[in-house]
């Protein structure tokens, strides 16, 4: 194995790690402050835009492969 394969698989895994991490954070967070419906697809979209641009990131460089 190489090292930027190395990187690469660390980089991803680690990564969705802190993803799923910071998922289960907002919902942790719309849970305890009783926030509803609208205020749990409040919380999911503001915080969750930040998961999507990352993810676009990655799909977008695939598809123009960079």
């Amino acid at each position: 194995m190489s090292i930027e394969l190395f990187e690469q698989i660390s980089l991803v895994v680690g990564v969705g790690g802190l993803m799923l991490y910071m998922v289960y954070v907002m919902y942790r967070l719309a849970k305890d402050s009783g926030a509803g419906r609208f205020g749990a697809a409040m919380i999911f979209l503001s915080l969750g835009l930040g998961l999507v641009g990352f993810v676009a990131k990655s799909v977008i460089q695939l598809a123009i492969e960079v």
